[in-house]
């Protein structure tokens, strides 16, 4: 790819998050537990992956659920009022049914009378592109509560005797309230988004058989997933996605309060600091304990973040997701703090 593949985009939104809330299922899957199932060891997980643990649902625990529970947190800890919400966005890889849509059964479990419902599918890159898309849809003045929620139940569709993969998924959501906001002067997010298609056999899953741009694809149910190449893929794409997003917002590296990169694996967190020039203590990840959540690893961090009390308001705040498709979007943003 050129280096004209990175077009960052600005948008002056008219939102802002206003609350956050997260949710892990009560089982841990250790590296111990995994010795037991498949030929590996504690250290030859950590010395390629970082994780430590992860979680897992329940055999009768759900995406749905993993999302109820990360949007009930999310009230039991700053009161918002839903009855106003216009819209829940839910993204995920793991939904509960082809349809309904995950994000219609949060909006009947919460009774929330007036809201429209979207599930929306961009793999682990998917919390950014839902945060994205509902800042873009309050500015235009579509809506004005949008509920985004990031979650994923891979244990679900992860293939326990491939050590190559199920060293690396575990289960999770988390969940944020974006508002409409009236700020005579918004503050700029600006964002990369791009997709290299052809990279798509590298890492997917599917129930059919079937091809991909000609190529025979593997239909367990299963993920499939060619770790050197999503590597590769990771650690060239994100330092130029970020280096485009600093450029055209007039930052440098040393300008990024939080780094939040999709937390797919500590070696590849590990060389994209390297590269980008983001120091690893100001890069917030969730992969030792929870390990490789798709799209609910940037929330789950951020919400980490909130409660550690790490934000304060005016951060520059820089998200990156990445992952099947093969996709990438990057969001770059001050964090405004929360309430209203």
């Amino acid at each position: 790819m050129s280096d004209a593949a990175f077009p960052a985009r600005i948008l002056y939104p008219q939102a802002r998050i206003t609350a956050i809330g997260s949710y892990v299922p009560e089982r841990r899957l250790t590296n111990a537990d995994l010795e037991r199932i498949v030929d590996t060891s504690d250290r030859w997980i950590i010395e390629r992956t970082g994780i430590k643990e992860r979680r897992i649902c329940a055999p009768d625990e759900f995406t749905s659920d993993l999302c109820i529970a990360a949007v009930q947190n999310m009230k039991d800890r700053f009161q918002p009022d839903l009855s106003d919400v216009d819209l829940v966005l839910v993204s995920t890889s793991t939904p509960d049914f082809a349809f309904p849509s995950t994000a219609a059964l949060v909006q009947a479990h919460f009774a929330i009378p007036h809201a429209g419902t979207m599930d929306l599918s961009a793999a682990c890159a998917g919390f950014v592109n839902g945060l994205l898309t509902a800042f873009g849809m309050v500015t235009a003045g579509f809506h004005r509560k949008i509920i985004v929620i990031g979650a994923d139940a891979l244990s679900k569709m992860t293939d326990y005797t491939d050590r190559s993969t199920c060293i690396l998924f575990g289960d999770g959501a988390g969940a944020v309230l974006v508002e409409r906001t009236d700020e005579p002067r918004p503050q700029p997010v600006v964002c990369v988004q791009g997709s290299d298609g052809d990279g798509g056999i590298h890492l997917y899953q599917t129930h059919t058989t079937g091809s991909m741009r000609g190529r025979p694809v593997t239909a367990n149910g299963k993920i499939i997933q060619n770790g050197r190449e999503v590597y590769k893929f990771a650690v060239q794409t994100i330092p130029r996605g970020v280096a485009a997003m600093l450029s055209a917002a007039g930052l440098a590296p040393a300008d990024v309060d939080w780094f939040l990169p999709h937390s797919a694996n500590l070696r590849i967190i590990e060389s994209v600091c390297e590269k980008t020039g983001i120091p690893l203590n100001r890069t917030l990840h969730t992969i030792e304990r929870y390990g490789n959540t798709s799209a609910a690893t940037i929330p789950l961090a951020m919400d980490e973040g909130v409660r550690q009390g790490r934000f304060k308001a005016g951060d520059a705040m820089l998200l990156f997701g990445f992952g099947g498709g093969l996709v990438h979007t990057g969001m770059l943003m001050r964090w405004a703090g929360l309430g209203q």
